[in-house]
């Protein structure tokens, strides 16, 4: 099983989403050397479970996603790169940082995709786009409501997976998913119940806020 180079990072990587990083630690670019070498030029991004990433000693969570490197932008004490998240994969075992993480891992199925499954598709897009339309009004949201999503039903699944306003660890457990209608139900229950208790807990602080008036 072939060792390969990881990125622990305090976000969720989701297949066909972008990720923007600015690499400043020696360590990482010296990953970033190594990865370039290869073709593809892609490293394991997993989210950091407890503790920091910068100097180790983090924990990590055990499943992520390959992001495969499109644009690399030389800067001032860094190197910028736009990349997009490719295969999921499940860590097998984790390997001493030396000089940076890395892992044996197992490649997780692709999902299969099914006419039958539009439906749902349409219903979970509707129900995102509401959420981050409402949520919008409580802070500013990284997406837009109207955002494009790519034609491919799976890569538009797990886009939807990546924009929805849910927590890291709801962010986790979709990721893990083993069917397209699976994810898109299990979304659509995440996203409902994360505005609710959005909506819920600061109208409860509007109402405390008016008491103390």
């Amino acid at each position: 099983m072939t060792a390969r180079p990881m990125f622990p990072l305090g976000t969720v990587l989701f297949p066909s989403m972008p990720a923007v990083l600015r690499i400043f630690e020696e360590r990482y670019l010296a990953m970033l050397a190594t990865v370039l070498q290869d073709e593809p030029s892609e490293f394991g991004v997993v989210l950091i479970e407890r503790g920091v990433e910068v100097g180790g000693g983090d924990q990590r969570f055990g499943v992520g996603t390959f992001a495969r490197i499109t644009q690399l932008m030389q800067g001032e004490g860094f190197v910028g790169l736009v990349a997009e998240g490719s295969q999921r994969f499940e860590v097998e075992r984790w390997l001493p940082d030396d000089p940076y993480p890395r892992a044996e891992v197992r490649l997780l199925p692709e999902l299969e995709w099914d006419e039958r499954f539009r439906p749902l598709l349409d219903q979970t897009e509707q129900a995102v786009r509401r959420a981050l339309a409402q949520a919008s009004e409580f802070a500013e949201q990284r997406w837009s409501p109207d955002v494009e999503l790519v034609d491919d039903p799976v890569g538009a699944a797990w886009q939807l997976a990546g924009i929805a306003p849910l927590g890291e660890l709801d962010q986790v457990a979709l990721l893990r998913a083993t069917s397209v209608d699976g994810l898109l139900t299990d979304l659509q229950r995440l996203t409902t119940e994360a505005l609710e208790t959005l909506t819920s807990s600061l109208l409860d602080g509007d109402g405390l806020e008016q008491l103390g008036d």
